[in-house]
């Protein structure tokens, strides 16, 4: 076991866990942090999605060892209140509908568009592409990101 300094959510956390340790159980349960869903423990789902330094990761396969100084966002850290213009956006577009996948393709979704603001269609299914959606909603999804691209 190993100490770990993480900055999660603009906050300083310490956890003892063993070095290879995924930064996804890591967050869900040590520190409590439920948002972050487990999919299918292989990055190939995005359910796990995280941001370190504002880029989108997939957390079930980073050993919580790699991250350094890093900053950590996790969707409970996104918005105080929600209100973040993509979660906005999806709540608009009525995208969820199970959703369980929602946290990551929202971490996804607001990565991308601070990488480019003003994204056409084939680029925004390109970005969520590798999202999955066990409910289909996918074009629900892209209207989501477009109404936020223009908020």
């Amino acid at each position: 076991m190993a100490k770990f300094n993480l900055n999660i959510n603009d906050k300083s956390k310490e956890v003892e866990v063993d070095a290879a340790t995924p930064l996804l159980w890591v967050l869900r349960d040590h520190l409590n942090l439920t948002g972050t869903k487990y999919g299918c423990g292989i990055a190939a789902c995005g359910a796990c999605t995280v941001h370190l330094d504002g880029v989108a990761v997939r957390s079930c396969q980073m050993p919580v060892s790699n991250i350094e100084n890093q900053k950590i966002t996790t969707i409970e850290g996104l918005s105080e209140n929600g209100d973040h213009p993509v979660q906005k956006a999806w709540l608009e577009h009525d995208v969820p509908q199970c959703g369980y996948c929602q946290s990551g393709q929202i971490m996804t979704a607001v990565a991308f568009l601070k990488e480019n603001p003003n994204p056409s269609d084939p680029e925004i299914e390109n970005a969520m592409n590798g999202n999955i959606c066990r409910c289909g909603t996918y074009l629900r999804i892209k209207a989501a990101v477009k109404t936020a691209a223009n908020s």
